[in-house]
Parts: structure tokens; sequence; C-alpha cells
């Protein structure tokens, strides 16, 4: 089973799913801005796509200025509570096949994954 999650208001992850879809898969939506993440789950996410918690922040969200997360001495933990508790700051969409994921920026990104 293939999961997306999307956010239906931007682009990127609209293209990422109909990508999906053009390639005849239909997957598993979840809409990560109602349905968040919680840490384990992100904490696994960031496994699978190979990155720190510093790399999925979107730092152009508001809560990222606000709750100054551009510090250098947050841990990965840190941002990761900041992400479960301000989905906005997970970039997006992430799409998950099996043990692999792939960051749909660009959407083509995914392709590697299918």
């Amino acid at each position: 089973m293939i999961t997306i999650y999307h956010n239906p208001r931007c682009s990127k992850s609209r293209q990422t799913l109909q990508l999906l879809v053009d390639n005849g898969i239909e997957p598993d939506i979840i809409l990560y801005l109602e349905t968040p993440p919680d840490k384990g789950t992100l904490t696994a996410l960031l496994g699978k796509l190979d990155l720190n918690a510093r790399q999925l922040l979107r730092k152009g969200e508001d809560a990222y200025k606000h709750n100054n997360l551009k510090n250098p001495a947050l841990s990965d933990e840190q941002l990761i509570d900041f992400m479960t508790k301000y989905p906005k700051l997970i970039e997006r969409p992430i799409v998950i096949n099996g043990a692999k994921a792939a960051l749909g920026r660009p959407p083509e990104a995914i392709l590697d994954i299918l």
C-alpha cells in the first residue's frame, strides 16, 4: 500500500497525488494537517526519508519564526515535538511505499520508490 501525506491546498502535493493516480496508484491519503503524525510516526518517516528533522522543516511558516526554530541548539527530538504540535511545519508531500519514502519536491522524486 502506498500512502501520501497530503495537503490539498499545496500545488506540489496535488501534483504528486496526480502523478500517483496517473501511474495507476490509488494511495491511502492522510490529510496530515487534520491528522498529524505522532512523534513515533514522524521519527519513522524521517528514517525512511533518510533526513534529519531540520531537513523536513518548512522554514517559511510562522510557527518556525515564532518558535525560533532556526536555533541550531535545538535537537531533532525538540524539532519533532514542534512538528507534531504544528503540522504545517512538515514539508510535503511525503509518499511512503513500504520501507521507502520520498518527498514530492519535485513530484517526480517519488518515482524512485514506486
